[in-house]
Protein backbone atom coordinates (compact mmCIF):
# COMPACT_ATOMS: atom_id res chain seq x y z
CA UNK A 1 0.00 0.00 0.00
CA UNK A 2 2.87 2.37 0.75
CA UNK A 3 4.22 2.00 -2.79
CA UNK A 4 0.82 2.53 -4.37
CA UNK A 5 0.08 5.91 -2.75
CA UNK A 6 3.26 7.67 -3.98
CA UNK A 7 2.81 6.15 -7.44
CA UNK A 8 -0.78 7.36 -7.59
CA UNK A 9 0.27 10.82 -6.40
CA UNK A 10 2.91 10.97 -9.13
CA UNK A 11 0.33 10.15 -11.80
CA UNK A 12 -2.14 12.74 -10.50
CA UNK A 13 0.51 15.44 -10.16
CA UNK A 14 1.97 14.77 -13.59
CA UNK A 15 -1.32 15.68 -15.23
CA UNK A 16 -2.25 18.64 -13.02
CA UNK A 17 -2.33 22.20 -14.38
CA UNK A 18 0.70 23.06 -12.25
CA UNK A 19 2.65 20.16 -13.74
CA UNK A 20 1.73 21.16 -17.29
CA UNK A 21 2.59 24.80 -16.60
CA UNK A 22 5.94 23.76 -15.13
CA UNK A 23 7.01 22.53 -18.55
CA UNK A 24 7.79 25.81 -20.34
CA UNK A 25 8.91 24.10 -23.54
CA UNK A 26 5.47 22.47 -23.89
CA UNK A 27 3.55 25.71 -23.41
CA UNK A 28 5.88 27.80 -25.53
CA UNK A 29 6.03 25.18 -28.26
CA UNK A 30 2.24 25.02 -28.45
CA UNK A 31 2.02 28.81 -28.61
CA UNK A 32 4.51 28.91 -31.44
CA UNK A 33 2.84 26.13 -33.44
CA UNK A 34 -0.62 27.65 -33.01
CA UNK A 35 0.31 31.24 -33.87
CA UNK A 36 -0.30 32.77 -30.42
CA UNK A 37 3.01 34.63 -30.51
CA UNK A 38 1.99 36.50 -33.65
CA UNK A 39 -0.35 38.63 -31.52
CA UNK A 40 0.88 38.17 -27.93
CA UNK A 41 4.34 38.69 -26.51
CA UNK A 42 5.37 37.16 -23.23
CA UNK A 43 6.44 40.48 -21.70
CA UNK A 44 4.77 42.98 -24.00
CA UNK A 45 1.61 43.74 -25.93
CA UNK A 46 1.76 43.14 -29.68
CA UNK A 47 -1.81 43.15 -30.97
CA UNK A 48 -3.25 41.55 -27.85
CA UNK A 49 -1.96 41.83 -24.29
CA UNK A 50 1.31 40.28 -23.19
CA UNK A 51 1.02 36.96 -21.41
CA UNK A 52 2.45 38.36 -18.16
CA UNK A 53 -0.21 41.08 -18.20
CA UNK A 54 -2.88 38.40 -18.60
CA UNK A 55 -1.42 36.40 -15.69
CA UNK A 56 -1.41 39.51 -13.49
CA UNK A 57 -5.01 40.41 -14.34
CA UNK A 58 -6.31 36.95 -13.47
CA UNK A 59 -4.04 36.17 -10.49
CA UNK A 60 -6.11 34.67 -7.69
CA UNK A 61 -9.17 34.06 -9.89
CA UNK A 62 -10.10 30.41 -9.42
CA UNK A 63 -12.27 30.46 -12.55
CA UNK A 64 -9.64 32.03 -14.81
CA UNK A 65 -8.23 28.85 -16.38
CA UNK A 66 -11.60 27.57 -17.52
CA UNK A 67 -12.85 30.98 -18.64
CA UNK A 68 -9.68 31.77 -20.58
CA UNK A 69 -9.64 28.34 -22.22
CA UNK A 70 -13.19 28.97 -23.45
CA UNK A 71 -12.21 32.43 -24.69
CA UNK A 72 -9.19 31.08 -26.57
CA UNK A 73 -11.40 28.44 -28.21
CA UNK A 74 -14.33 30.73 -29.09
CA UNK A 75 -12.51 34.05 -29.51
CA UNK A 76 -13.30 37.22 -27.67
CA UNK A 77 -13.55 40.97 -27.71
CA UNK A 78 -13.76 43.88 -25.35
CA UNK A 79 -11.73 42.85 -22.31
CA UNK A 80 -8.45 44.24 -23.65
CA UNK A 81 -9.76 46.72 -26.23
CA UNK A 82 -11.62 46.78 -29.50
CA UNK A 83 -9.43 44.40 -31.48
CA UNK A 84 -11.04 40.94 -31.37
CA UNK A 85 -9.17 37.71 -30.77
CA UNK A 86 -10.21 35.22 -33.44
CA UNK A 87 -11.52 31.82 -32.38
CA UNK A 88 -9.03 28.99 -32.20
CA UNK A 89 -11.33 26.04 -32.72
CA UNK A 90 -8.58 24.15 -34.53
CA UNK A 91 -6.50 23.88 -31.33
CA UNK A 92 -7.05 20.78 -29.18
CA UNK A 93 -8.69 21.44 -25.81
CA UNK A 94 -5.78 19.83 -23.93
CA UNK A 95 -3.33 22.07 -25.79
CA UNK A 96 -5.37 25.16 -24.94
CA UNK A 97 -5.38 24.17 -21.27
CA UNK A 98 -1.60 23.67 -21.35
CA UNK A 99 -1.13 27.11 -22.88
CA UNK A 100 -3.54 28.79 -20.45
CA UNK A 101 -1.95 27.05 -17.46
CA UNK A 102 1.49 28.18 -18.62
CA UNK A 103 0.31 31.78 -19.05
CA UNK A 104 -1.39 31.88 -15.65
CA UNK A 105 1.78 30.53 -13.98
CA UNK A 106 3.86 33.48 -15.20
CA UNK A 107 5.13 36.02 -12.68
Amino acid sequence: MRIFVPALAAVVLSTSPAARAAEPQAGQGLMTRNGCLACHGVDQKIVGPGFKEIALKYRGDATAAGNLAEKVKAGGRGVWGDIPMPPNGHVKDDDIRTIVDWVLALD
